[in-house]
């Protein structure tokens, strides 16, 4: 691909996934977007960076993610990378607020 025509594509596709106004019209173009494997690999990928942060060890995500080594090399190689940490951070904040929602309503039914 022409790299000029590959950076304009990918600037039309980032300002596609944007214009997205939330979780359901992301799951539908998503699931619609990319083949089963396809989002395996995607959701495989995030996961075993996401617990590698959070001190998981290899066996475990060998077994609960069916992970290979090399791709467990690969995530720990992308905790680095700036929109790796950001992808994190965010679902770090996810599980945070789902965390003290739970806790909120653990209060409110007493």
């Amino acid at each position: 691909m022409n790299p000029s025509l590959k950076k304009q594509l990918l600037k039309t596709f980032i300002q596609m996934l944007a214009d997205l106004e939330n979780k359901k019209e992301i799951e539908s173009f998503m699931v619609d977007f990319f083949d089963e494997q396809e989002i395996e690999k995607y959701i495989k990928r995030i996961a075993t960076s996401y617990w590698l942060k959070k001190g998981r060890d290899e066996e475990n995500i060998k077994r609960n993610l069916m992970a290979t080594s090399e791709e467990i090399t690969e995530a720990r190689k992308s905790l680095s990378k700036a929109g790796i940490k950001l992808a994190i951070k965010k679902m770090e904040a996810e599980e945070w607020a789902n965390v003290w929602a739970e806790k909120i309503k653990g209060i409110a039914k007493k």
